[in-house]
């Protein structure tokens, strides 16, 4: 097993320095193993392991109360950032207007829609958006289909516009 682990060593070193160089390395390496043998280190006294072990263990209790505490104050941090950002995004969208009833919060869309059986005709927004989405729909089922309508390039590229806009935060329009 030696003989082998001197091979392998013998290979990595002649990776890197010549024949000459690789078997000075190996011959030191050899005398510094002879060295180690030669002259072992002392053990360590069992009554200095057992005063680190000892000091170890009083110090731990008190290093995870100080991590808790850490945390615990991390966290409060936290919590004040969110309470303060919530209260002031309230105070920003509500603008002084006195607080919505049940039937206010409920009713953002008008009742006439909601009793509606055509929703889309009653709501000129929406009927816009379902004009483009059937629009770029027809585009994808003819690219889809290979039918050559003459400016598929102009098609292609207006189709990537149109998606870059709805991917977009066009709902926020």
């Amino acid at each position: 097993m030696e003989d082998r682990n001197r091979e392998n060593l013998g290979e990595l070193f002649g990776k890197f320095f010549d024949a000459e160089q690789v078997d000075s390395c190996l011959k030191d390496l050899q005398e510094a193993e002879r060295i180690f043998r030669d002259n072992p280190a002392p053990e360590p006294d069992d009554m200095l392991i057992a005063n680190i072990k000892a000091e170890i263990a009083m110090r731990l209790p008190a290093r995870r109360v100080q991590l808790a505490r850490q945390r615990t104050y991390k966290r409060v941090a936290v919590a004040a950032a969110i309470v303060v950002i919530a209260g002031l995004v309230v105070t920003i969208l509500n603008d002084g207007k006195p607080a919505p009833g049940r039937l206010e919060v409920a009713s953002l869309i008008p009742t006439a829609i909601w009793e509606s059986n055509d929703i889309e005709a009653d709501d000129e927004n929406l009927a816009a958006l379902a004009a483009e989405i059937e629009q770029i729909e027809n585009e994808v089922m003819t690219l889809e289909s290979g039918r050559d309508t003459g400016d598929s390039d102009r098609t292609i590229e207006e189709l990537e516009i149109e998606l870059i806009v709805v991917s977009s935060d066009f709902w926020k329009e």
